[in-house]
């Protein structure tokens, strides 16, 4: 933080350890990854800048002043809590939460240029007679800077790939992709001690803070008997500040748990937005009373959490499936039985399998094999065997997306963080250039999956080439909605992108950017609809608030029998009153697609059957 050594890394990680081993364990979402946030970061920036030129305040009383704001947003978020506040998370849409994940993505890539800058440059508080601070030696320790930034980037993105990797045993190429990026950081570490011998000891510059036992790190702990010395009109002034905080973190903790408790992971425990802000607003005082940053919930780790373990759940449950499957493959069984057999094993997981047909690959090999004359009408009673169902390719078809739902992984890595405290004297040879390149690498690897981030892809894409552009994105609005109606609404976006950018760097002012991200909200439920029409909308910005309740079953197989579609008639003895539910699942792309009813199959012009929308009433 820019608090000229008033707050250090023992802070921050001490912050991230306490708030995320109290959330693990009592959280209403324990998916949930809490930790000090660029917005923080910019917020206290703003904050010591204010309280360092006022005499009554200073650098002395800056943590004390802080506490003070944390009490006042402690309040705040409490009442918020208590009001209900969250119950308006469904107004917070895609717009929005993408928005605000790529600000974040471009704050981190601030800090990755603004530091790599630095490297260049003769640090603050520093005696520029030092032989390492000469000109020839400060651009040594840029250029070499500029390598171990750059080469901790792009071999942490290709760890990233580890397991489409055509060399190597599985469980290397799973632990690299696992694990890559922090041993990504230790290679580079490593060989950032190349130049021991041949340079000053100040190059490459390494990660500055005090050991977590020294005085300058242990006054902040004590920082609550200071703050009755606060004058009262600061102690009120500090209600400003706290208003932003709240309102950040009322934003922002909410957008990055909706992020991390998406449809498309199929969880089974329900969300806990107004328990877990207030929550959040007794950790923020306790924070502000220890004299350390408050840690809020985080985007991207907190979304790229569930992903990893749905890849988890995923993987265990796929090798039971594989097995099954080979066992039953060698009595060359229907795809039908082959089903059946896979779901009575996959029931022992408490879930149920994806039904639908076999893949288009399998059912042209099974043609051109001549294995069955004449398929069925739901091509499930085709015969199966390994020269055309592979199963370690074929049963990804067939896995629901689910997420291993648990809290350890969350109290693991806060009690790791924790330990990164004890370990200070180690992180410490972790040289700064190693740390701007993973600021740049957490920015890239929060883009895909990103909306927003595609669509901005395809403005600069050529006509003939705009669907390069989406090839591992969404792309399903391609198809219903105008690309000048894709621009218009992009270019929209950006703008107020860039608008909430240039307001981080105006001086003071600068605090009240979280009233601009707030500000979406209204502006999509009111003032959109008025320039985009609501079809249009519903495909690039779906919001819940826009949809009509779901239809009865039977009601929404029968309009679809009207319309030529479905089994209404067949199924009529079968069916049970209650909303048509489509079963979320992904494809490669990260694209939600439906498994729609029981149904095995649907002819190729089908048209989706959820819910209609209030305008189709």
């Amino acid at each position: 933080m820019l608090s000229d050594g008033t707050l250090t890394a023992v802070q921050t990680l001490a912050s991230t350890a306490l708030c995320g081993i109290v959330h693990s364990f009592i959280g209403g979402q324990p998916l949930l990854i809490l930790g000090v946030a660029e917005p923080t970061v910019i917020m206290y920036t703003f904050m010591f800048n204010f309280a360092k030129d006022r005499k009554e305040i200073g650098p002395d009383l800056f943590l004390a002043w802080t506490g003070w704001v944390c009490v006042w947003s402690s309040v705040l978020l409490c009442l918020l809590s208590i009001l209900g506040a969250c119950s308006l998370i469904d107004r917070f849409t895609r717009m929005a939460g993408e928005l605000f994940g790529l600000l974040i993505s471009m704050l981190f890539v601030q800090e990755a240029i603004r530091g790599l800058i630095g490297e260049f440059l003769i640090p603050t508080r520093e005696d520029p007679s030092r032989i390492e601070f000469q000109s020839s030696w400060r651009f040594a320790n840029g250029l070499f800077g500029l390598i171990l930034a750059f080469g901790l980037l792009i071999t942490s993105l290709q760890t990233r790939k580890a397991r489409s990797w055509t060399y190597g045993p599985g469980c290397f190429r799973g632990f690299v992709a696992d694990y890559g990026v922090p041993l990504m950081v230790l290679i580079w570490t490593c060989i950032s001690y190349a130049s021991a011998g041949h340079a000053p000891m100040g190059i490459p510059r390494r990660l500055y803070s005090p050991n977590p036992w020294s005085s300058s790190a242990s006054k902040n702990w004590t920082i609550i008997r200071e703050m009755g010395s606060v004058p009262v009109l600061d102690i009120f002034t500090a209600l400003i500040p706290a208003t932003m905080i709240a309102v950040l973190y009322y934003f922002d903790h909410s957008v990055a748990s909706q992020l991390a408790q998406q449809k498309e992971f199929n969880l089974r425990k329900p969300s806990a937005y107004h328990y877990d802000l207030l929550l959040l607003s007794f950790l923020v005082v306790i924070c502000g009373l220890l004299g350390i940053p408050p840690s809020n919930g985080v985007i991207p780790q907190s979304p790229m959490h569930t992903k990893s373990l749905a890849t988890l759940k995923h993987q265990i449950v796929k090798m039971k499936l594989v097995r099954v499957a080979r066992k039953s493959l060698q009595q060359s069984p229907t795809f039908s039985q082959l089903y059946h057999n896979m779901q009575e094993a996959f029931k022992q997981t408490g879930s149920s399998l994806v039904l639908q047909p076999p893949s288009s690959r399998v059912l042209k090999e099974v043609k051109a094999n001549g294995l069955q004359s004449s398929l069925s009408s739901n091509n499930m009673d085709c015969h199966v065997d390994e020269s055309n169902f592979d199963p370690d390719k074929d049963v990804d078809e067939l896995l629901p997306v689910e997420v291993k739902e648990q809290r350890l992984s969350n109290a693991l890595q806060s009690f790791m963080v924790g330990g990164c405290i004890a370990a200070m004297p180690l992180l410490k040879k972790i040289p700064t250039s190693v740390l701007w390149g993973y600021f740049a690498f957490m920015a890239i690897d929060s883009l895909p999956g990103n909306q927003f981030w595609g669509r901005i892809l395809l403005l600069f894409a050529s006509a003939s080439r705009r669907y390069k552009a989406f090839e591992q994105t969404h792309v399903s609005f391609l198809e219903s909605v105008p690309y000048n109606t894709i621009a218009i609404f992009t270019s929209l976006q950006l703008f107020y992108l860039l608008a909430c950018f240039s307001v981080t760097w105006i001086p003071l002012a600068g605090v009240l950017f979280p009233l601009l991200i707030m500000l979406l909200v209204p502006a999509r439920q009111y003032l959109l609809p008025k320039f985009f029409k609501i079809q249009h909308l519903q495909e690039l910005d779906a919001a819940e608030y826009e949809e009509a309740p779901a239809m009865p079953y039977s009601r929404a197989l029968r309009e679809a029998e009207m319309h030529g579609f479905g089994r209404a008639k067949e199924l009529d003895g079968n069916l049970e009153e209650g909303e048509l539910f489509d079963e979320i699942m992904t494809n490669n792309r990260g694209e939600i697609k439906h498994s729609y009813g029981p149904s095995l199959s649907k002819p190729a012009s089908f048209k989706s059957l959820g819910s209609p929308r209030k305008s189709d009433l």
